[in-house]
């Protein structure tokens, strides 16, 4: 049984909260931010953990399955000595639902149904996700304007199945359809995997009945990530019926898959023949004006959180909408690191540092980076010998050198200390440490310095020699 807490406690912290937070929105992105880490609460503070506090189960779960590390990393950069989080439910009343179907509720989601004690309370239409912030390409525009057209008119297309690859907005548009339904239908949100779940719960508790009860008594059904109930026959038996009932009495089904009805692996061939039957339509991979457009939106949302503009280059814009392809979400998270790093150095990065920043995300395959292939190149660079380079001579012409090879290999390598040092003829590691923080002075107080590190990392890194 919950206890209902109280913010008696809340003068007991050093954290200031209000700050991790705003850490949290630019780190997370203001999405993120607004649909859970705004719910997070800080209630005590102990000597090496914290005790939060939020208002359901569901955000517990949500939260420490999807940000638990993140924000433990931001948490311990304000204070190192908290090592874990823990989380209180502090089970705040809602009044904007009721217990039963039917019965009006307040404000934005009062047409949407939730069952009591349950699950589709862990289902909330994000307001932030509407058919006016999506952003619209020729890669989505046939899902868009099928989603638009079936928010304006019921059953137009039934059912409608939305498919596409990670990160490229087929939730979006879920949410946008649920959103703009919910004016005026009764409309029900649920993933694939939280319907499997409550699925298995009613069998255990008997309770079938109710089951069937609530997801029949719907004008409007969407689920989201179909794909994930592959293989439960019983579960897609029960689906399978739901989903003939809604079509008889005139509800809407909206579906969304990874891939198209024909590719679903395990699943019954008259579901698939059902979605099949319905609008198919796909969401590709986002063209490049698509991708620069979604770059000026989100860099412009950000703009909002500051007093000035961020005002980050169009070649670093051209850079990153040209290298990376994959989904929205990655696009995203690459404008959320530049700004982090802006927040940090108090400065836009270079293109050297860009590149640097979104390594992972560029695909950049590490390996392809070794040792022998610095040395190499920062001998060219200095025209010096490697022999020289590795030699035990100390003239300052072959000293600077060898330390900027071994600066790079530290940065650009996750070879330990000592490896380094056996690949420079079996140095000491404390010998690579002094060359590393030499290094990184030498940057910070001389400037030709550290354009020159830039110039090759950016060698080394893409074999582009004209690029700072």
């Amino acid at each position: 049984m919950s206890k209902t807490y109280t913010n008696k406690n809340f003068d007991k912290t050093n954290l200031d909260w209000s700050l991790i937070q705003s850490d949290l929105k630019i780190k997370l992105g203001i999405d993120v931010y607004e649909s859970w880490i705004k719910k997070i609460e800080l209630f005590e503070e102990f000597n090496n953990y914290i005790l939060l506090a939020v208002p359901t189960r569901f955000i517990r779960d949500w939260i420490t399955s999807r940000y638990l590390d993140q924000i433990l990393q931001t948490i311990k950069k304000h204070k190192k000595e908290i090592i874990r989080i823990e989380f209180k439910i502090t089970e705040k009343k809602e009044n904007n639902f009721t217990d039963s179907i039917g019965q009006n509720k307040i404000g934005d989601v009062k047409n949407i149904s939730f069952i009591k004690d349950s699950y589709l309370q862990y289902n909330r239409i994000d307001p932030n996700k509407r058919f006016e912030n999506f952003l619209i390409g020729s890669s989505n525009k046939i899902a868009y304007e099928a989603s638009s057209k079936v928010s304006e008119n019921i059953s137009y297309y039934n059912p409608l199945y939305v498919y596409g690859g990670v990160g490229l907005g087929k939730t979006h548009l879920l949410n946008a359809i649920g959103h703009e339904m919910n004016k005026n239908k009764k409309v029900m949100f649920i993933s694939a995997e939280r319907f499997m779940y409550q699925f298995v719960k009613s069998i255990k508790s008997n309770d079938m009945v109710k089951f069937k009860e609530y997801f029949r008594n719907t004008d409007v059904l969407i689920i989201d990530d179909i794909q994930f109930m592959n293989g439960k026959e019983a579960m897609q038996e029960e689906f399978f019926h739901t989903f003939n009932a809604l079509l008889e009495k005139g509800s809407q089904i909206i579906v969304s898959a990874d891939r198209p009805p024909n590719k679903l692996i395990r699943i019954q061939e008259r579901i698939k023949s059902r979605f099949s039957g319905g609008l198919v339509v796909d969401i590709q991979k986002p063209e490049h004006d698509l991708r620069k457009k979604i770059i000026n939106y989100k860099i412009d949302e950000l703009t909002g959180l500051y007093s000035g503009k961020l005002n980050i280059s169009e070649e670093i814009k051209d850079f990153i909408s040209s290298k990376i392809k994959t989904n929205v979400r990655e696009l995203v998270g690459a404008i959320n690191r530049i700004v982090s790093f802006s927040r940090i150095y108090n400065k836009l990065p270079s293109l050297a540092e860009t590149k640097v920043v979104l390594k992972d995300l560029l695909n950049l395959n590490e390996n392809t980076v070794t040792i022998d292939g610095i040395q190499t190149i920062v001998c060219k660079f200095f025209k010096i010998s490697k022999n020289e380079m590795l030699s035990s001579r100390r003239s300052r012409y072959l000293v600077r050198p060898r330390q900027t090879a071994i600066y790079l290999t530290k940065l650009l390598t996750t070879k330990s200390l000592p490896e380094i040092g056996r690949e420079f003829s079996n140095r000491d590691h404390t010998t690579i440490i002094h060359s590393v923080k030499t290094i990184e002075q030498l940057k910070e107080k001389n400037p030709d310095m550290n354009d020159n590190i830039n110039k090759l990392k950016n060698i080394i890194l893409y074999n582009r020699e004209n690029e700072i």
